[in-house]
């Protein structure tokens, strides 16, 4: 492994790599929320088309995300992350240039194999290419840095689409990407586990294939499909159970502290990812925003993660985590309640942004710590793949509430055109998603309340990359169970 020293010009550039692309697929997420009303003009879409262009995406992320992180382990992390990056790029022109539907799908699904490949590999980047002392800050810096290109993205998406087109939301990744490919063979070493084992292609295979029909006999309301998807899924359980070197060793869920935080991460991010979603469909099909403004509207949302993650990540650190736990995801769900007055002729300072407000402060209260909690929970020797399962999971869980969700509330066809059936749709949904996140607290009240190390200095939150893709990717965090010990890189820092 390489130990670059922090505050030189190569520690710069590789941060600046690993940033740039995280970033990329961070702001590619939530322009192309914003983007979705003027996709679904242009090509004459259904819920189901929009259904299918947001969850080909996560699908592929969600499948893959493990099993990406093992390449990277065993083939040159450096190379797989530039395959990831070049991928990414190269699907994203694929999508800019689609001129049906079903083309885009297919290009949101090779975009989702881009992120998975480019996901955990900057975070393996950043923890090989640094030292212990140095490793703290870089991801901390990491963290907060790539969360401002999400915070950015919805204003940078309304303003493409409403510039020229909505297919700028895709083609912008181009120069991005091959701007970091050019610094990661330029400045980035190259590392890799050489104990690292075969990756598990085809237990990731039969989970892929499993997830995939699930969703798509869900979004196809196909019983069959569905049903041959549970059938996989059990399949890939059970091979799991079984096998010497299992993708996800079993023992991580026998602790409950696990299996209940990353339940609470299932459904707080099914319902965040359901909520923003529907967020930008009902500002500008039926309050009439312009693609700037519903992109501007979510926009405290991140500025309040920004301020606060730290803090909150202190709060954990000093009297642990289950009140946040619970807290958060009851503020949340009180957001989405009152995210209902958002109808036609509304006003913004009054009807949407007290919604907003309460949903950020939620958001903040949790997100840092359910990430620090699950690896707490996991064994030294895990956390990685402990990281990775909280990963799928919060992909996953926006993956079927997307999937799920319009159907239940009626919102199918061309419905979310009409802004009379689409404002019942919302409010039904936002009621559904706020028993859900409420649903999350309370199953927190389960876990253990270890005291969690999580960094102390403002800007080295290591959650805030997490934080603000509301459902993009969180780094691994460095924790010592049960101790209010400091790790060196923090020491070092005070």
């Amino acid at each position: 492994m390489a130990d670059i020293a922090w505050g030189t010009p190569r520690a710069r550039l590789v941060l600046a790599t690993t940033i740039i692309g995280s970033g990329m697929a961070m702001l590619d997420s939530t322009i192309v929320n914003v983007a979705l009303p003027r996709i679904g003009d242009e090509l004459e879409a259904s819920v189901t088309d929009l259904q299918w262009i947001l969850n080909g995406y996560l699908l592929a992320l969600a499948s893959l995300i493990l099993v990406a992180g093992s390449l990277g382990d065993r083939f040159g992390r450096r190379r797989v992350y530039v395959i990831g990056v070049v991928w990414f790029g190269l699907s994203s022109l694929l999508c800019g240039v689609a001129t049906n539907v079903w083309t885009l799908v297919l290009a949101r699904v090779l975009q989702g194999i881009g992120g998975a490949l480019l996901t955990p590999g900057a975070l393996a980047i950043l923890q090989s290419s640094f030292g212990r002392d140095a490793r703290s800050r870089a991801i901390g810096a990491w963290s907060g840095l790539s969360g401002v290109a999400t915070a950015i993205g919805p204003l940078v998406g309304g303003l493409l689409v409403q510039v020229w087109s909505w297919r700028l939301a895709f083609l912008i990744n181009l120069p991005v990407a091959a701007l970091c490919v050019w610094l990661a063979l330029k400045s980035v070493p190259e590392s890799k586990d050489d104990e690292a084992g075969h990756p598990d292609y085809v237990s990731s295979g039969v989970g892929a294939i499993g997830l995939a029909l699930l969703t798509g006999g869900i979004v196809e309301q196909s019983y069959l499909w569905a049903g041959l998807g549970m059938v996989a899924l059990i399949v890939f359980g059970v091979v799991q159970a079984r096998s010497s070197d299992p993708l996800v060793p079993p023992e991580l869920f026998r602790d409950r502290t696990f299996v209940l935080s990353n339940g609470l991460t299932f459904l707080m991010y099914g319902a965040l990812g359901a909520v923003m979603w529907l967020l930008v469909l009902q500002l500008q099909v039926s309050a009439g925003y312009s693609p700037t403004a519903a992109g501007l509207a979510s926009v405290p949302i991140t500025i309040i993660m920004l301020l606060t993650s730290a803090q909150s990540g202190r709060l954990a650190q000093k009297y642990g985590p289950r009140a946040q736990l619970v807290i958060g995801p009851m503020l949340v769900g009180a957001g989405m309640l009152l995210l209902r007055n958002a109808v036609p002729g509304s006003s913004y300072l009054t009807d949407v942004l007290p919604g907003v407000l309460v949903f950020g402060v939620g958001l903040a209260a949790v997100v840092a710590p359910v990430t620090a909690t699950v690896l707490a929970a996991a064994p030294d020797r895990h956390a990685g793949i402990a990281s990775g399962v909280n990963n799928a999971v919060a992909r996953t869980g926006s993956l079927l509430a997307v999937a799920v969700l319009p159907s239940v509330v009626g919102l199918t066809g061309d419905r979310y055109s009409d802004p009379a059936a689409l404002t019942s749709s919302w409010q039904m949904a936002l009621v559904l998603c706020a028993i859900a996140a409420a649903a999350g607290g309370l199953m927190a009240l389960g876990v253990d309340n270890k005291v969690l190390d999580v960094p102390a200095e403002p800007d080295e939150c290591p959650h805030t990359g997490e934080c603000m893709h509301l459902g993009v990717e969180g780094p691994p965090t460095h924790i010592k169970p049960g101790t209010h010990e400091l790790s060196g890189a923090q020491q070092a820092g005070q």
